[in-house]
C-alpha cells in the first residue's frame, strides 16, 4: 500500500474480457486499487520482478502455468504477497490444494457484480494484514 493508501493489485487470468471486465467492476467497488492485468502467469511473473505490486488476484484454469502453479512460484520468489486464487472453476480439491500452498484467499467467481466489492475487501484485508505483519517484524 503506497503512502496514498492506493494497493496495487496485479490481476492475471487468460480471458481477456473477462480480465477488462473484472478490473473495470473492482475499480468501482474500490477506487484505490489501482489494478494492473496480465493474461499469462509467466507474463504476471515478469511483472512482479518490474513493478511494486501489494497483491495478486489469479484465474486458476489458464494454460502453460495454472494458479497453483503460479501461486508456488509466487510464494518461492515473493515470500508472504498476499494472493488471491479467483477461480471459475473451483472445487474442494482446487480449494485444498491452494490453501497447502500458502494462498491467502480462494474466491469462486460467480454472476452479478457483488462478488467484486467481496474481492475488493478481501485485497484490502490481506493487504493489511500482511502491511501489519511486516511492520511488527
Amino acid at each position: 500500500m503506497s503512502s496514498d493508501g492506493v494497493v496495487r493489485v496485479l490481476h492475471v487470468d487468460d480471458d481477456r474480457e473477462f480480465a477488462e471486465v473484472a478490473a473495470t467492476h473492482l475499480e468501482r467497488a474500490d477506487e484505490g486499487l489501482d489494478l494492473v492485468t496480465e493474461f499469462s502467469a509467466r507474463d504476471g511473473l515478469a511483472r512482479l520482478r518490474s513493478s511494486a505490486v501489494d497483491c495478486v488476484v489469479s484465474d486458476h484454469d489458464m494454460p502453460g502455468m495454472d494458479g497453483l502453479e503460479f501461486l508456488k512460484a509466487v510464494r518461492e520468489e515473493f515470500g508472504d504477497l498476499p494472493f488471491v486464487l479467483f477461480t471459475g472453476k473451483g472445487n474442494e480439491e482446487i480449494a485444498s490444494d491452494a490453501i497447502s500452498a500458502g494462498v491467502t484467499e480462494y474466491l469462486q467467481k460467480d454472476v452479478g457484480t457483488d462478488q467484486y466489492t467481496v474481492l475488493a475487501n478481501r485485497i484490502r484485508r490481506a493487504v493489511g494484514e500482511n502491511r501489519a505483519k511486516s511492520a511488527l517484524q
